[in-house]
């Protein structure tokens, strides 16, 4: 049990460096809301404090609010993103001295830890990088630069020389997962038989996706949803976010202007835009399904994979955690590969899918319904496999995120798939 709290203390700490490296700026910074899509960044830090005290110290500890009268300033239901600006937020010395005091309880909580509440520490150091990479999205959207400092390159080389796509066999799959650490949209493991499909060895490059705006992609309603195509028009949107062209094609990234690396995964695209590039290239996008079968089933073992390279996190086989502040090359990670010989399915870009969000058969709210089930339905589009800025605490093969198929400000890509 020792072992057990050192490492639940090393991960809450860990979170917090990052959430509070994300949030050394200056104070007019941390309260400027930089579009209505996101939340001041001072709201995320005094939210993540207020979640952990809620499950971690009232929930599993029995402790009495600290600051109830907070309780519905930082109640993301209670109050939408556009909002939250004119809220009486607390403001950044007193947000830092807040959630130093949560976290500071329960660091000493620990020493009680049961194997019962384990799942709610857990849960609350994923929901904290989560939003440490909604933290990274405002980022994004600043006009100034970031501050943050991007690391060398470090891709690994491609390794052998792999196919455009790689063909995954029909049958059953167990997809979804028991593991205690999982939350309650990917529960319980069930069999899905899934058709034989062929999938994108590697995700849509900038170079495919360049190739797709010159053959007028942008101007040719006939490869889009009919709601896509309206949101097209309506924003008049002729490359990705962040795109522009000056003789050649630019972006912003984080505050500064560079070339856009032709070798990388395309990010900052819709649901909509990774939907008409697939019918653009005679394809389409795979189902979830598709793409968890492809990511984690072992044919010859007859068995579903923690991650796509075994059941043991390596960090040297995947792009995650904010390593890098952008996509690796693609082709990049050959040791990470599925079974099946896909790469980067975990990292580099989260991946648009054709399903909408809804429970599993057998689905069992955990631990509220606010976090998944409220979600369900039609109009939210589940993406898979984690980005660059993913925290690995966050990127099981199982793991689904979900957002409406127009938001772009995501750390979002995809790869394509067809029938056989």
């Amino acid at each position: 049990m020792d072992a057990l709290r050192e490492r639940i203390a090393a991960e809450l700490v860990a979170a917090r460096e990052r959430s509070h490296l994300l949030t050394a700026l200056e104070d007019r910074d941390l309260t400027t809301q930089v579009s209505p899509l996101m939340s001041p960044l001072v709201w995320d830090l005094a939210h993540v404090g207020n979640y952990e005290e809620l499950w971690l110290l009232r929930v599993a500890g029995g402790v009495e609010p600290l600051r109830p009268e907070i309780d519905g300033l930082y109640d993301a239901f209670e109050h939408p993103r556009a909002s939250r600006p004119s809220l009486p937020l607390l403001p950044p010395d007193e947000a830092r001295a807040y959630i130093g005091t949560v976290r500071s309880m329960v660091l000493d909580s620990l020493k009680d830890l049961r194997e019962d509440r384990l799942f709610l520490y857990e849960m609350v150091i994923q929901h904290e990088h989560q939003h440490d990479e909604t933290m990274l999205a405002t980022h994004q959207l600043r006009k100034e630069p970031s501050g943050l400092t991007d690391r060398p390159a470090d891709d690994p080389t491609p390794g052998p020389p792999f196919p455009p796509e790689t063909f995954i066999p029909g049958g059953p799959f167990e997809m979804g997962t028991d593991d205690p650490e999982a939350y309650d949209n990917e529960r319980p493991a069930h069999v899905v038989d899934v058709p034989p499909f062929f999938i994108d060895t590697v995700p849509v490059s900038n170079a495919d996706y360049m190739a797709f705006i010159e053959d007028g992609g942008y101007a040719r309603a006939e490869w889009w949803d009919p709601r896509g195509w309206a949101w097209r028009c309506e924003k008049d949107a002729n490359a990705p976010a962040f795109w522009f062209r000056e003789g050649v094609w630019l972006r912003r990234r984080f505050g500064d202007v560079e070339p856009v690396p032709p070798d990388q995964a395309v990010q900052h695209v819709s649901w909509y835009e990774a939907d008409a590039y697939a019918r653009w290239a005679g394809r389409r996008l795979p189902t979830e399904a598709e793409w968890e079968k492809a990511a984690r089933w072992d044919e010859s073992a007859q068995r579903s994979r923690r991650y796509p390279w075994g059941d043991i996190y390596t960090p040297e086989r995947a792009n995650l955690g904010q390593r890098r502040l952008q996509p690796s090359k693609t082709g990049s990670f050959s040791s990470g590969a599925s079974p099946a010989g896909v790469r980067q399915l975990l990292g580099d870009v989260w991946e648009w899918t054709a399903t909408d969000f809804h429970g599993y058969p057998g689905f069992q709210v955990k631990p509220y319904k606010e976090y998944s089930q409220v979600f369900f339905g039609p109009d939210y589009k589940v993406l898979r496999g984690g980005s660059w800025a993913t925290d690995p605490a966050a990127a099981r093969g199982t793991f689904r995120n979900w957002d409406y198929p127009i938001r772009r400000q995501i750390f979002a890509g995809f790869r394509c798939a067809r029938s056989v």
